[in-house]
């Protein structure tokens, strides 16, 4: 059997639950925002990934003049 009692608000035990359940939903929403800003914001003071794809570049083409080097020696 439901609760109808009103409350001196004017509203019934369900009503609130309700609102309180809504209330809830919207403080976990905001906290999911922020959360998300927040992760936005250490993503963004990170090293940038120009540096990081940079560094890969030299490295391979390190990698590849060695190779040429020693394929020259080999044929020498």
């Amino acid at each position: 059997m439901r609760d109808i009692t009103i409350h001196a608000a004017g509203t019934s035990l369900d009503d609130r639950r309700e609102e309180i359940r809504a209330a809830t939903r919207l403080e976990r929403s905001v906290s999911a925002t922020l959360q998300a800003i927040a992760a936005a914001c250490a993503e963004r003071d990170a090293p940038p990934v120009y540096a990081a794809r940079r560094h890969l570049a030299e490295v391979y083409g390190v990698a590849r003049l060695r190779k040429r080097m020693e394929e020259v020696r080999r044929s020498a």
